[in-house]
């Protein structure tokens, strides 16, 4: 990343709990400043509708558990020059993979029929097709950097993106682990 040229950014969420997103918005006043150094082109927090098919820095945060996951982070991997993993559930599949030790239809049950009292059963459309297996993004995309922390502070969000506008490769290592 050049320092002069501002830096085009994507964002999206997958199998979690959006909880990298809040971290992301716990920049604070950093925001502005950051803003003067990127566009946000495509996140769940701003209104864009299509991810451009040209971004500098994308970042995914969440396991990979549907279809739809899996589409989004193929096509990230795609259209951004460089991925990040963002937290814990991205980079090891953390609490969305727990449901890897059950069969489909056994989640299937509990979610639709054992824990539902009023009207239960399995609904029948509006469902995500989902995969047989949860999996980090790295297992179904190539990534180029891997940030943990369940969610990653505001503090090491900024130091990685600081760092990659400078033209520098972070290691988050030095200032977050997992679950932390």
């Amino acid at each position: 990343m050049s320092e002069s040229a501002k830096i085009t950014m994507a964002t999206a969420w997958l199998d979690g709990c959006s909880g990298c997103h809040m971290s992301f918005l716990d920049l604070d006043q950093r925001l502005i400043e950051l803003a003067e150094k990127v566009d946000i082109v495509y996140s769940p927090i701003v209104d864009t509708k299509e991810l451009p098919g040209d971004v500098d820095v994308g970042i995914l945060e969440g396991a990979v558990s549907t279809e739809e996951n899996l589409q989004v982070a193929k096509m990230f991997r795609e259209r951004c020059k460089y991925l990040i993993s963002l937290g814990d559930c991205a980079v090891s599949g953390n609490v969305p993979s727990m449901r890897n030790t059950f069969d489909l239809d056994e989640v299937f049950d509990r979610a639709f029929v054992e824990t539902v009292q009023a009207q239960p059963g399995r609904p029948t459309e509006s469902l995500p097709t989902l995969l047989r297996t949860v999996v980090p993004i790295h297992h179904v995309v190539n990534v180029d950097l891997f940030v943990q922390g369940c969610p990653p502070s505001a503090d090491t969000i900024w130091y990685v993106l600081t760092e990659l506008i400078a033209g520098r490769t972070p290691d988050p290592t030095q200032i977050t682990r997992f679950g932390a």
